[in-house]
């Protein structure tokens, strides 16, 4: 008897399980490496109470709620979501522009990108990442019969993304812009849009950016500081050198879990945006392996699920699918290539390990999404076969 597709039964025996046990050791070692990086600044925090588990617990009840809505979110049939997709993109429009009024956006670090509620910030722009997704594949699957139409198909979309663009360059969270039009541009030309239209809009993106940071001294100078951080050691490249200094004291196996000397205050946001090159220090060449062949493996089965659904002619849950594994797979490496050294320092976590509540939720809750197509897939498959 073929299941119903809004009852998901047997979830682990259902669905991919390369997929499923690949994300969850991320989630696991991004815990447990949080925690490492985190136990000094944890100490010496008053915010923090000199609590040493400070970001452990905290990591741990954003992991927990992440995982809870998880749960809940893998019963909602992808037509829901293609259903709420518009509303929802609305909703994250109207939490960026929140950020941005003055008492009710939160500034860290000179940028405004938070909304506080009490004890938890959220943070729209992670959201953003999820909704976007969502919201390109389904103007995709609307448009697809002018797909090779720059007036009917692209322009429409790039004027939704211009003024989130202008939102997230207010706060300022260049990392988020990138991943976001990354996900709408992937997810367009996945749909059908005309390989020369595709190589002329990247031209266009890579002069606007050249022109964003030209206009803006201090993306300048992190692209200085990225061209030679050693000049500057303690000045703009000083993020850098100490991410590289991590680097090369890992060697190949590491010098052991709890030992790194660059989160002792000298490496900056070590369990955030850095938390990588902490991996690097700790766990070595072997650990940084481990980690790019497991965000290989989900970034692969997004792609490998997605193909699935397309030959079953379900091409919303195809896009969303390959969706989230460009989300996943662009933010992955601009985070990697910052800490190596490949690319300008930006401000993106590491998705699935780095702290931050709002980014584990978006993830957690994206895979959810991802494990739900391929489990549609699987029931779809199963069904053609009896």
């Amino acid at each position: 008897m073929l299941l119903s597709l809004d009852t998901p039964r047997r979830m682990p025996a259902e669905v991919d399980l390369t997929l499923l046990w690949s994300s969850l050791i991320l989630l696991l070692i991004g815990m447990v490496m949080v925690y490492s990086a985190s136990i000094a600044i944890a100490e010496a925090g008053h915010f923090t109470g000199n609590h040493s588990a400070y970001f452990l617990i905290r990591h741990g009840v954003f992991l927990g709620v992440g995982l809870v809505a998880a749960a809940f979110v893998f019963q909602v049939p992808l037509s829901t979501w293609q259903q709420l997709s518009p509303w929802l993109f609305v909703a994250g429009f109207v939490l960026l522009a929140l950020v941005l009024i003055p008492g009710v956006g939160r500034d860290v670090n000179g940028a405004r990108r938070w909304l506080s509620f009490g004890i938890v910030n959220l943070q729209p722009s992670e959201l953003m990442k999820l909704f976007a997704v969502l919201y390109a594949a389904d103007y995709t699957v609307r448009k697809m019969p002018h797909m090779h139409d720059l007036k009917k198909a692209f322009l429409p979309m790039a004027g939704a993304m211009v003024v989130i663009g202008i939102m997230l360059l207010k706060e300022p969270d260049f990392g988020a812009f990138v991943v976001i039009i990354s996900i709408a541009i992937g997810i367009l030309f996945l749909g059908g849009m005309r390989a020369r239209l595709f190589g002329i809009l990247l031209v266009v993106l890579a002069a606007a950016f050249a022109v964003l940071i030209i206009a803006s001294p201090y993306r300048r100078d992190r692209i200085f500081g990225f061209m030679d951080p050693w000049a500057d050691a303690l000045g703009r490249g000083y993020q850098l050198s100490h991410a590289l200094i991590a680097f090369g004291r890992g060697e190949w196996l590491g010098v052991g879990l709890g030992a790194s000397v660059e989160k002792l205050f000298y490496l900056p946001e070590a369990h955030t945006d850095f938390l990588l090159a902490v991996i690097a220090e700790e766990l070595g060449f072997a650990g940084v392996v481990l980690v790019i062949v497991l965000f290989g493996l989900v970034i692969q089965r997004a792609f490998v699920i997605g193909r699935q659904a397309v030959a079953l002619e379900r091409l919303y849950p195809a896009l969303v699918a390959q969706g989230i594994g460009i989300w996943i797979g662009i933010q992955s490496f601009i985070n990697m290539g910052v800490n190596m050294g490949l690319l300008p320092t930006k401000g993106l976590t590491l998705p699935l390990m780095s702290f931050g509540g709002s980014g584990i939720l978006a993830n957690c809750i994206a895979l959810a999404i991802l494990l739900r197509v391929d489990w549609e897939n699987r029931q779809l498959m199963r069904g053609a076969k009896l």
